[in-house]
């Protein structure tokens, strides 16, 4: 699918689920459900997702739609960085996902890097906050940010989880295969230089 049709489709269903969210009027919301529609329509024709999938996936949001958070912590061990391979691809990814509601982002890293290695860790800092739209991810039907979290290990030992069938530590120059949709081989290779050089200052965007 063409980036910019996507990027299309995601705008007008943005644009919808406002809409539906606020407007009172029959007439200006039968527009906007026409508008969803019409959102539907492009994402079925320029992708392989099922026109009811796609419909589900749009109809279950409300309110007014905003980016959707993913955190992941970035922790390094002799040099390496902490990795797990998920079940849902079989493919290399920092410890994380989506922020939990309730849990501030520190506490959300701690859960997610507990849950998928078993280590216990302390938040150290911020080290970026990135728009996914502005990294070579996989094209997607929502908006993300994702925070990347420098951690310590304080205790624990490595624990596979119910979503993690691998946990190991790797070089630099020597990274398995990843998950793109989750991290990539330019943002692993950027979260190394706060190694090399801990005053670096946060990166945003």
């Amino acid at each position: 699918m063409s980036k910019q049709w996507l990027e299309w489709a995601k705008r007008i269903q943005a644009l919808s689920q406002s809409g539906l969210a606020f407007s009172k009027d029959i007439y200006d919301i039968e527009r906007y459900e026409e508008l969803r529609e019409i959102s539907i329509e492009i994402m079925r024709e320029h992708t392989e997702l099922e026109m009811d999938k796609i419909r589900d996936l749009f109809t279950s949001e409300t309110g007014y739609q905003t980016p959707k958070v993913d955190v992941r912590g970035v922790v390094f061990k002799n040099n390496q960085i902490l990795m797990v391979r998920e079940n849902i691809d079989d493919k290399w990814a920092l410890p994380g996902g989506f922020c939990d509601i309730g849990l501030s982002p520190s506490e959300n890293v701690m859960k997610e890097i507990k849950e998928e290695s078993g280590f216990d860790v302390l938040p150290i800092r911020l080290i970026a906050l990135m728009d996914k739209n502005k990294h070579p991810h996989p094209p997607e039907a929502y908006h993300y940010y994702k925070i990347f979290i420098l951690c310590e290990i304080i205790g624990g030992k490595p624990t596979l989880g119910i979503e993690t069938n691998s946990i190991n530590f790797f070089s630099e120059h020597n990274l398995p295969q990843l998950s793109t949709n989750r991290n990539t081989e330019s943002q692993i290779k950027t979260l190394f230089e706060f190694l090399r050089n801990p005053q670096k200052e946060t990166i945003l965007d």
